[in-house]
């Protein structure tokens, strides 16, 4: 009985097993062909640094880069004060459960049509295509994820502790800094990180909404690899890698995790 038992065990193992395998074997090929001296694909040849030496030469790449993390930061910003005004709103007594389909939609909709739609809104308007439009577009993507996510936890939150608040002679918006705020920090935080990463990563709203004279760092990729995959490429996913392990690690660290939460 309880080898028969313990097959289930093992085969629940294997599976788990093969998962991470399946997920982590091509990162490692990346790190390691990023030390080969022939361009990919290749055999391996030699251990060489010289990718890296072209990666932090690239001025263009870095450009992109920079601008990757601007509009995520950017947008990031936008999405997460738009939630909290929504928030401030609701908690001084406007009524907003009507409008939160509207934000689910983007959810919903795939980003192509999104992407289309909002493409089609800056020309009718004859927004010119560049910076400003890559933000606005990343954060309504981004106020998909805030305003249910933060209404959600509002709803969550005691009551009583806003009553305790307005009794004692706290105003409305004291009430709201220094009660409704922090209790919902942990939320914002998460979501905030959620809406970074989103933004960092996008390509199909920042292809069709950034128009010529603005570069992200994926539509940078994107230019690259349409000629081969380069090796700077592979040096460039390992330093991005080691740098969010290591932002990772920071995060998630009791003392910090203490801090923030």
């Amino acid at each position: 009985m309880n080898a028969k038992k313990s097959l289930p065990h093992y085969a629940n193992l294997l599976i788990v097993i093969a998962t991470y395998l399946f997920l982590y074997i091509p990162i490692i090929v990346l790190f390691a062909f990023s030390f080969n001296s022939k361009s990919f694909p290749a055999t391996w040849d030699n251990f060489t640094i010289k990718w890296y030496q072209e990666l932090f030469n690239s001025s263009e790449l870095w450009g992109s880069l920079v601008n990757s993390f601007l509009v995520a930061i950017l947008s990031t910003t936008i999405s997460l004060t738009m939630g909290v005004l929504l928030i401030f709103f609701r908690a001084s007594g406007g009524r907003v459960a009507r409008f939160l389909p509207m934000f689910y939609g983007n959810l919903i909709i795939p980003e192509t049509v999104l992407a289309v739609s909002l493409l089609t809104f800056f020309s009718i308007f004859s927004v010119p295509l560049g910076l400003p439009t890559v933000v606005v577009s990343h954060a309504v993507i981004g106020l998909g994820f805030v305003i249910p996510i933060i209404y959600t936890r509002y709803l969550d939150l005691d009551p009583k502790l806003k009553e305790a608040s307005l009794i004692l002679g706290a105003s409305p918006i004291k009430t709201f800094f220094k009660i409704t705020l922090p209790l919902l920090r942990p939320s914002l935080i998460s979501t905030g990180l959620l809406i970074f990463i989103i933004s960092f990563d996008d390509f199909i709203i920042t292809y069709f909404c950034s128009g010529t004279s603005f570069q992200t760092l994926s539509l940078y990729l994107f230019s690259t690899i349409r000629t081969g995959i380069s090796p700077v490429v592979n040096a460039l996913s390992t330093f991005l890698l080691v740098i969010s392990g290591l932002f990772a690690m920071m995060f998630f660290s009791p003392k910090l995790k203490a801090r923030i939460f």
